[in-house]
């Protein structure tokens, strides 16, 4: 059963901060730090004490605001080991495979390489939720910046193969852009239309469309489809393999303007 009372806000234009603080102990986390004046006024707001940082990948907007709430909070910033000495942020880091213990959950760490060499994606089981940073977005998946697109369908499956129920929380709020994208290559898809609509109604009405959870993403999100022989036909990649399919749709989203 779910514990951990959660706040959700954006940051920057769109990157999307999440607090996660446990009411017995009264410790907070915050999952990555984009910028800091934002989560502080949520902190102070809510009465809560900054306690924890767990970063997900290298990016700037991801990390530039862990000085100043290590300052104000003098906070533990727990990191992935390959970026440990390009950032030099971290005060313990962590691989995939390894699990840590917060508050008396366990917090696992799954290598999610792809968008950077770095990226970690963290599942906290217990709570079912799962901290994906830049990797999967609602309707959508992160640029392949430093790996390549194979390595990036990978760590999609990965999280893909989360239990269905499981909460996804993502690092940016993209999710009306991605739909408007993900209609053009799925379009004989009734739940992602379903989900579409949803997503405008919910953006326009001012609310957010995160977190997701993973049996919707397998539903309606391309990226998370590569693999599905009817998206396979819509595409035009019959047979194909899927690595090559998630590729194709990558560089389709990279070149839309819609």
């Amino acid at each position: 059963m779910p514990t951990l009372n959660v706040a959700q806000f954006i940051t920057r234009s769109d990157n999307f901060a999440v607090l996660l603080h446990d009411p017995k102990s009264g410790r907070t986390a915050s999952i990555d730090a984009p910028a800091a004046d934002p989560i502080i006024a949520q902190l102070k707001q809510r009465g809560w004490t900054l306690s924890h940082i767990f970063v997900t990948h290298k990016h700037l907007d991801h990390i530039e605001g862990i000085p100043a709430l290590q300052a104000a909070f003098d906070c533990e910033v727990i990191g992935p080991q390959a970026s440990a000495a390009e950032t030099g942020m971290y005060d313990r880091t962590v691989n995939g495979g390894d699990t840590f213990d917060w508050e008396g959950r366990a917090v696992h760490v799954i290598e999610t390489p792809g968008h950077t060499l770095d990226h970690i994606s963290l599942h906290i089981p217990d709570e079912k939720m799962v901290f994906v940073g830049d990797t999967v977005f609602s309707l959508g998946c992160g640029r392949v910046i430093e790996g390549d697109h194979a390595m990036m369908w990978d760590s999609i499956q990965v999280i893909r193969a989360l239990p269905d129920d499981t909460q996804l929380y993502c690092g940016h709020e993209y999710t009306l852009a991605n739909a408007r994208f993900a209609v053009t290559v799925d379009p004989q898809n009734a739940a992602l239309q379903a989900r579409a609509a949803e997503v405008k109604r919910l953006i326009d009405g001012g609310s957010p469309a995160l977190p997701t959870t993973i049996a919707q993403e397998k539903a309606t999100n391309p990226f998370l489809r590569a693999d599905d022989p009817a998206l396979m036909r819509a595409v035009g990649m019959a047979g194909q393999k899927p690595a090559a399919v998630f590729k194709e749709i990558r560089t389709r989203k990279d070149q839309f303007k819609g």
